[in-house]
């Protein structure tokens, strides 16, 4: 009887667990979609309205956690990025770490450039949605390009 039902508990956990992970990817897929399109009202929704932890590829120190803001997208410059090779790992129920490449062009007033990166990222449930709660940006040295924001400056 106890082995069946560690069996029917295992299971069960398994496929919440990648239930979860399969929501992540498509909200991640969503996230995306509004950075690259700059529709910032989107990616303020599918941020923590408690702030997010975030840290730049630049090289940058860590940022304090900070509510996102239209304006502050606006600064970020412009950047056209595809993400690859999606990883998600069900922390806890209501935790999913994520982990991908991304490759594009960002730049500013312009003046576009290459970008690679490596990502990760933890995404929490939050009045039931998924949403990012911390990113982490980090020079892919496949490549050695990274590129500095003007906003990074600014504090």
């Amino acid at each position: 009887m106890v082995i069946i039902m560690s069996i029917s508990t295992f299971g069960f956990a398994d496929n919440h667990a990648a239930a979860s992970e399969a929501e992540v990817l498509k909200a991640l897929s969503a996230y995306m979609d509004a950075r690259n399109t700059r529709d910032f009202k989107t990616v303020i929704a599918m941020s923590s309205k408690v702030g997010t932890l975030d840290t730049n590829s630049d090289g940058s120190f860590h940022k304090p956690q900070a509510k996102q803001t239209i304006e502050g997208w606006e600064k970020s410059g412009d950047a056209i990025t595809q993400y690859y090779y999606p990883e998600t790992t069900a922390i806890t129920d209501d935790v999913v770490h994520v982990r991908f490449y991304s490759e594009g062009m960002v730049g500013n007033d312009g003046k576009m450039s290459d970008y690679r990166t490596r990502v990760t990222m933890n995404w929490i449930k939050e009045g039931g949605n998924w949403v990012l709660s911390s990113a982490h940006y980090s020079p892919a040295s496949y490549g050695g390009v990274h590129k500095t924001q003007a906003s990074d400056f600014e504090d």
